[in-house]
């Protein structure tokens, strides 16, 4: 038998050794050793689509600017400018192949960038891949830069960018909740703490609230945003600007600020911004708080459903799957049940990424590259489950006014709003006998001859009652 032809390689050598290449491959030795090294998460850096562009303008600014100091001339300044184009076009993705979960504090992410962008610059050129003589990954993509700073910076814009993505799904839902709080506004119910019941309000208020508890998220996360354009860009290795030359700090960043239309703007101290990590375990505080309280409007969307016969069944949520393998007809709250699994999973990643921050040491933290997945990650989850949410169930959400015209007329909570003209102990006198089934509370109270018939219609008005008119 025959077997099929090696594809074929180009050797590259770096200190440790050679390695053979696919000829195919713009990645170079360093990604091969990273492959080598890392097979952890199964989850190549490509997957992070925001993150592999962040790090291909990174690289053109930086490029920019060094030739913009005559550091590259202009055949290969010209040449890594389009490589960076592509990179964050998205055209080289597949060659961005090493795992998300790496050692080195994101250097095998780095080199597999400085490769990627030098190999085909090289083809541009009309050079061979692995010619790195002509245009190398470390002395030509990577000038005056170091991980360090190339990868925090580009992780900082990656984020920037998401956050913004994640704030158009936290507006679109609340929209969706202001537009049911709109539909539902006439229709009473009745309120409940602990699970007991409370007083009257409408479903329209309860949807109305959602409304309100999202919409006051936008501006946390445009804080959490402004903290992330803070970069160290020009840093290098731990922030001493080492193997950078004057003028190089500030043109870097004009560049940087071209290309991305970002506020970005150099940190005061760049030794202090190249050790911490503070801004990414705010945003993963920010994400945690918008993820828990979207799992618990979802807890209520699960509850209100509930039944449809047997639970409180105020609320209809769209059927969209049948929810048993072995019960005919049962439908599941799928859409609220998987919002809450990506909550539980965004509060979990907080943990790893809170544990990651605290563990770095001296001039550098090590652990950015699982920052970087669970943030990422997280952001990405979030934004698709609101979207879900708001598609697949809010904008269907029905209420079923013959069931809350029921619990809501033999409610005993409505007496609340009598405790102010008959006392506190005769309205729980009186919401005792109700309870018993001694009548309700306007008969009960009619009885006593406390209230008139006219004061008691006015007093347990609907509008009234939930304070719907303003009064009280």
């Amino acid at each position: 038998m025959t077997l099929p032809d090696a594809p074929p390689t180009r050797l590259e050598r770096d200190f440790l050794g050679e390695r053979p290449i696919p000829d195919a491959a713009y990645w170079g030795v360093h990604t091969a050793r990273a492959q080598e090294n890392f097979p952890i998460s199964g989850v190549p850096l490509h997957r992070h689509r925001r993150l592999v562009a962040a790090l291909g303008v990174v690289k053109q600014a930086a490029g920019r600017a060094n030739h913009e100091l005559g550091l590259l001339d202009d055949d290969v300044a010209r040449a890594i400018d389009e490589a960076c184009a592509e990179v964050r076009a998205g055209t080289l993705d597949q060659h961005f192949v090493v795992d998300v979960i790496q050692g080195g504090a994101g250097t095998s992410t780095n080199m597999n960038a400085n490769e990627v962008i030098a190999n085909r610059a090289l083809e541009l050129l009309g050079s061979g891949r692995g010619d790195y003589g002509r245009v190398n990954p470390n002395d030509h993509v990577n000038l005056s830069q170091s991980t360090n700073d190339s990868y925090p910076t580009a992780l900082r814009i990656a984020l920037s960018e998401e956050l913004s993505r994640l704030g158009l799904t936290v507006r679109r839902l609340a929209d969706a909740f202001t537009a049911k709080a709109q539909e539902f506004a006439g229709i009473p119910k009745v309120g409940r703490t602990q699970l007991q019941d409370a007083v009257p309000m409408t479903v329209g208020q309860e949807f109305a609230a959602w409304a309100a508890t999202m919409r006051e998220e936008l501006p946390r996360l445009e804080d959490s945003r402004r903290l992330l354009h803070e970069v160290n860009l020009a840093g290098t290795a731990i922030g001493t600007q080492i193997t950078t030359v004057p003028g190089y700090r500030e043109a870097v960043l004009r560049h940087l600020v071209t290309l991305t239309g970002l506020p970005l703007v150099s940190a005061d101290d760049l030794i202090e911004a190249t050790s911490d990590v503070g801004c990414f375990v705010q945003v993963s505080a920010m994400l945690k708080r918008t993820a828990v309280k979207v799992s618990k409007i979802c807890n209520d969307l699960r509850l209100l459903s509930s039944g449809p016969q047997a639970g409180l069944g105020e609320l209809r949520l769209p059927a969209r799957q049948a929810g048993s393998s072995i019960m005919p007809g049962k439908v599941n709250p799928v859409i609220p049940e998987v919002v809450n699994q990506v909550a539980f999973a965004v509060v979990g990643n907080d943990v790893t990424i809170t544990m990651a921050a605290e563990a770095g040491q001296l001039q550098l933290n090590a652990f950015e590259p699982v920052i970087a997945h669970r943030l990422l990650e997280g952001i990405d989850w979030t934004a698709r489950a609101l979207d879900v949410l708001r598609h697949l169930c809010v904008e269907g959400i029905e209420a079923d006014c013959d069931r809350l015209a029921v619990l809501t007329g033999s409610s005993v909570g409505v007496v609340t709003a009598l405790t102010p003209h008959i006392g506190y102990a005769t309205a729980a006198a009186v919401a005792r006998q109700a309870l018993a089934g001694e009548g309700t509370v306007r008969d009960l109270v009619l009885a006593l001859g406390v209230l008139t018939g006219d004061q008691l219609d006015q007093l347990l008005h609907v509008d009234r009652l939930t304070c719907a008119s303003g009064d009280v």
